[in-house]
């Protein structure tokens, strides 16, 4: 798509208050394919400004018309679903296939299921001799990543659309394009104007303003843990509601009565999907000691496939990062078996598919998150060396659960301090709360429980 060189603001595309620019590049080819506006925040103002104006009228709007509207959003998104894949491709690097079955098809799923359940949420329910009211938050500010870069705005501009409330979103300033296809659906959808504002621009500036307005009511980040902890201080000292999606250190627990094959197998292409830019990737895969030398072969031989079917990294800092990250793991003790820091072609942000053996609890690249296609392969003792393993980061987003029996599996999932566990390979569900514990996050996204996000109440009593 054509690059916008304005800001849909109040129904309409505007010229950006300054003269500032971001390049958008393509990762594969490091070819700039678009500009667009860097926003300040004047930007962000106006953005607000407008969003407070149409939240009276939206927030009015009977839910079976807000569903409506969403159920219009999802087919504009249908209707331009090759569009949507063809734009991720070009400015994250996705490979075309996993652009059509997951970063097009995945936004459409989560804007159905809100167009479904903004018609039958229970907005007022009775509790004694009271009417419990619940009604929209207010004006929501929306910072999503580049890493799924339309379904993280689905995932936060759906669930605020059908619980009443008006939304300035700020998109990570790598994948814009993205973005302003969206702001072009919803203007097709027939979504009032000032219901869905969009700025562009830097995170430090706009993102930071955006945090700090006062016309902002919640604030929902989706990115890393360490700028979650600054617009959560931010937002605490305004006494404003956040929900924050941050990092994660995901355990892949392999019991001894899985089948081992499929376990490796599965969870190696868990951790190169996407280039391994997912924060819910099961980045730890934990084995019995006694099969360990198997699986450590049977995860090198894995990794070994997907040399030529991953993507770049997002931009020449992430490609650094991972890098940087694979040669600390060599120089703390770990042991490659597949990939390594060198860059695998001379063009693009391409890091190889790595994994690591002999990696101990305390090495950085078992602790801290990498965000590419790095996995480490920890050995455990017993059952409850395994859980001490899977719990012991700060992090606590998401995991895997591999054993013969499904009940043993849920037993074990249910002792690890994550918020989504997947059992044998369990598919995802839109439907399902998805969120962390400890410093992977605040709050919960899709879902009644991601709706219940935009939502405050309010009691009368009789």
């Amino acid at each position: 798509m054509k690059a916008h060189d304005g800001m849909y603001i109040d129904g309409a595309w505007r010229p950006a208050d300054g003269r500032d620019t971001i390049e958008v590049v393509n990762p594969a080819d490091e070819q700039v394919i678009g500009k667009v506006p860097a926003g300040n925040a004047l930007d962000v103002d106006t953005a607000v400004r407008a969003a407070r104006a149409a939240l009276p009228g939206w927030a009015a709007t009977p839910p079976a018309e807000r569903a409506a509207r969403l159920a219009a959003l999802r087919d504009v998104l249908v209707a331009r679903k090759d569009e949507i894949a063809e734009t991720v491709t070009a400015e994250l690097g996705s490979p075309p296939k996993l652009s059509q079955a997951v970063h097009a098809a995945a936004p459409i799923a989560v804007a159905g299921s809100y167009a479904e359940l903004a018609a039958t949420y229970a907005f007022e329910e009775k509790v004694g001799n009271s009417v419990v009211h619940h009604e929209p938050v207010g004006v929501v500010a929306a910072i999503t990543p580049w890493n799924y870069p339309l379904h993280q705005i689905v995932a936060k501009v759906a669930p605020a659309l059908a619980a009443g409330c008006t939304i300035v979103l700020k998109p990570a300033e790598d994948t814009p394009l993205t973005a302003q296809l969206f702001a072009e659906a919803v203007h097709e959808a027939g979504v009032p104007a000032g219901v869905f504002n969009l700025v562009t621009g830097l995170g430090p500036v706009a993102g930071q303003a955006l945090a700090e307005h006062p016309g902002v009511d919640l604030v929902s980040f989706t990115g890393s843990t360490a700028v979650g902890r600054r617009i959560g201080a931010t937002a605490g000292a305004a006494v404003k509601r956040v929900a924050l999606e941050l990092g994660g250190k995901s355990a892949n627990v392999i019991l001894p009565s899985a089948d081992l094959a499929k376990a490796v197998n599965v969870g190696v292409a868990n951790v190169m999907s996407n280039s391994g830019q997912t924060c819910s990737a099961w980045t730890r895969m934990l084995v019995p000691a006694d099969r360990y030398d198997e699986a450590v072969e049977l995860a090198a031989e894995a990794a070994a496939k997907y040399g030529d079917r991953i993507g770049p990294v997002v931009n020449a800092k992430q490609q650094e990062r991972v890098r940087g990250y694979i040669e600390k793991g060599v120089a703390e003790g770990a042991r490659l078996v597949a990939g390594g820091p060198e860059a695998p072609r001379e063009q693009g942000y391409f890091v190889a598919p790595t994994v690591f053996a002999d990696v101990t609890q305390d090495m950085t690249i078992a602790q801290e998150e990498i965000f590419g296609p790095v996995l480490s392969i920890l050995r455990y003792a017993d059952e409850e060396d395994a859980l001490r393993i899977a719990n012991g980061t700060v992090y606590g987003l998401a995991g895997a659960v591999w054993a013969g029996d499904e009940t043993e599996a849920a037993a074990f999932a249910r002792r690890m301090d994550t918020g989504q566990v997947d059992i044998n390979g369990g598919r995802f569900n839109p439907l399902a709360p998805f969120g962390g514990y400890k410093q992977s996050g605040v709050g919960r996204e899709l879902g009644a429980h991601g709706l219940s996000e935009y939502l405050q109440t309010k009691s009368l009593q009789y």
